[in-house]
């Protein structure tokens, strides 16, 4: 996998903070930063609005957010897989 750079802001306290909790862990700022990104996606990635919108390609912000009052006022239960089928091409 290629690796390319990116460059992004940030306020001097939360450097700060990366700074010293990477120093405590005996971490690199990049590698701290890497393993944050990499748990947030984890995170946002199962969320349910990501889940049924993620293949959706040109979905407006009005669309967005019909999906999405649609999605909170969900149970768990409601968004549960009730059956899936695998196909081989």
């Amino acid at each position: 996998m290629a690796v390319r750079a990116m460059n992004f802001k940030m306020d001097e306290m939360q450097i700060d903070d990366v700074k010293h909790v990477a120093s405590v862990y005996h971490m690199t700022i990049t590698d701290l930063i890497k393993e944050a990104v990499s748990e947030y996606l984890i995170k946002m990635k199962a969320d349910p609005f990501y889940r049924l919108t993620a293949n959706v390609e040109e979905a407006d912000a009005a669309e967005s957010a019909e999906i999405l009052d649609a999605i909170s006022s969900m149970e768990d239960d409601d968004l549960a897989i009730a059956s899936s089928e695998r196909f081989t091409v």
